[in-house]
């Protein structure tokens, strides 16, 4: 499925694959790669292709097979009958809160261009680990985002949600203690001033926070539904924001083409979410059989993690929040996946830097409850497909997710058969043999035959 779904884009895309075919074949040689001996997933099958030929033009895959002519100058990659599939897709991260520590977001010197270069670097390490997007759903991450799309910074695609919008005591309310209210006392608080969040009361503050977001070109909304376990004041089990506060930004968000995602893990969070028109949610642990058909029923994604119940620098505080959400992650799981739920995956990384580099490794988590066949079409066309709400907000066009023709060339080299091995993912240093973004390789171990 397209990210971008109109009947203009769709022809503009037909045109652009019918050019790059009559290009390569006849015209001025544009930036090609020939992939030969390859074995394709290709973003839904349950088995490998028999070994055959892939032709990247400039940043889309343009043809399959091996009846094809490629340009002499074209760039050949053996592929020693290693498994090309597309990249991979994390739906739930947060590139900045993920790359600091608690303390060093709370450091007096913390500045927007420190927190910038601490998420460029975790971008770059995430592209390395076969991540070629990401839907950052909550922080600061104009800058980085702008950066990699210019060319300044390496990384993964970036949708991005901007900051967090909460309620006063809300989930995204990161205020220190000695912070007061906003529109009580006048002053903004140091979180909202680092764009890391919107605290937003009542239909008004809400349109405008979302409005800002979109504004500044955030492709999706976030909005605080309920309570969380990384936060101070609220329970896990509390709902948060009223209905017609959740209808505000949902109108506000499809004025703009586009959707609100809401952080919640609860029952009654959720069905309220629905019933303002939500269409993702993210986590949703602890959520029941009946709401988990609800969302069937009305077309909502599911966001979910596979979490751990403690990390080395968890407080103990956050632990015991999370045990309700441990408790229920085992139950919701295969009840999502027996409803038929539309699922997505994500990682939700937050002020622990040492933890993402196990981004691979909790795939296999997955592993509990899914095939390795279902978990790549998850982490691939899935995940891509989740993407594509966004609609004309999407920062990119093009198919994702596929190794098909016409889609774009966000392509991994994977060293033996993730299909019948899921274990060689958790691996991308020893087993991704090559990474390509939108045409270019990031990373290529293999020795060129020329």
């Amino acid at each position: 499925m397209s990210i971008f779904t109109t009947a203009t884009r769709s022809s503009l895309a037909a045109i652009c694959l019918l050019f790059s075919a009559w290009s390569y074949a006849e015209g001025p040689a544009a930036n090609q790669i020939l992939f030969q001996d390859v074995r394709i997933f290709d973003g839904t099958s349950t088995q490998l292709s028999p070994p055959t030929r892939v032709l990247v033009s400039d940043n889309l895959i343009v043809a399959i097979g091996d009846d094809m002519a490629a340009s002499p100058e074209a760039k050949v990659i053996d592929g020693r009958g290693h498994t090309l599939m597309p990249g991979l897709i994390d739906v739930h991260v947060h590139l900045t809160f993920g790359a600091l520590t608690m303390l060093e977001l709370l450091s007096p010197g913390l500045t927007p261009e420190i927190a910038e270069a601490a998420a460029a670097r975790e971008a770059e390490a995430m592209l390395m680990r076969g991540f070629t997007a990401v839907r950052d759903v909550g922080g600061p991450v104009w800058g980085v985002k702008a950066g990699i799309d210019a060319g300044r910074y390496v990384g993964p695609r970036v949708w991005p949600s901007g900051a967090t919008i909460s309620q006063t005591g809300g989930h995204g309310d990161f205020r220190l203690p000695h912070e007061r209210s906003r529109r009580f006392f006048g002053e903004p608080s140091r979180a909202e001033l680092l764009g890391a969040t919107f605290i937003a009361d009542g239909r008004a503050e809400v349109l405008t926070a979302v409005r800002e977001n979109l504004r500044f070109g955030a492709s999706q909304i976030k909005l605080m539904a309920g309570g969380g376990t990384s936060s101070q004041y609220d329970p896990v089990d509390v709902t948060q924001y009223t209905l017609d506060e959740m209808k505000a930004a949902v109108e506000a968000a499809e004025d703009w083409g586009t959707y609100v995602t809401v952080h919640a893990y609860t029952p009654r969070a959720v069905r309220r979410a629905i019933e303002a028109g939500v269409r993702v949610v993210e986590h949703g642990q602890m959520l029941d059989a009946s709401t988990l058909a609800l969302m069937v029923e009305h077309d909502v994604w599911l966001s979910a993690q596979t979490l751990r119940a403690s990390t080395p620098d968890m407080d103990a505080s956050r632990r015991s929040k999370r045990e309700p959400v441990m408790q229920g992650q085992a139950r919701m799981w295969p009840v999502a996946r027996d409803l038929g739920v539309k699922i997505a995956w994500g990682t939700d990384f937050l002020f622990e830097p040492a933890l993402n580099a196990q981004q691979n490794e909790l795939i296999l988590l997955l592993t509990e409850w899914f095939s390795p066949a279902q978990i790549l079409k998850m982490l691939t066309h899935d995940n891509a497909q989740l993407l594509g709400l966004s609609g004309l907000r999407s920062p990119y066009e093009g198919r994702l997710g596929v190794v098909e023709e016409g889609a774009l060339a966000d392509l991994l080299l994977v060293q033996g058969n993730p299909l019948d091995n899921l274990a060689l993912i958790a691996d991308p240093e020893r087993n991704f043999l090559l990474i390509m973004k939108d045409g270019g390789i990031f990373k290529n171990t293999l020795s060129d035959p020329d």
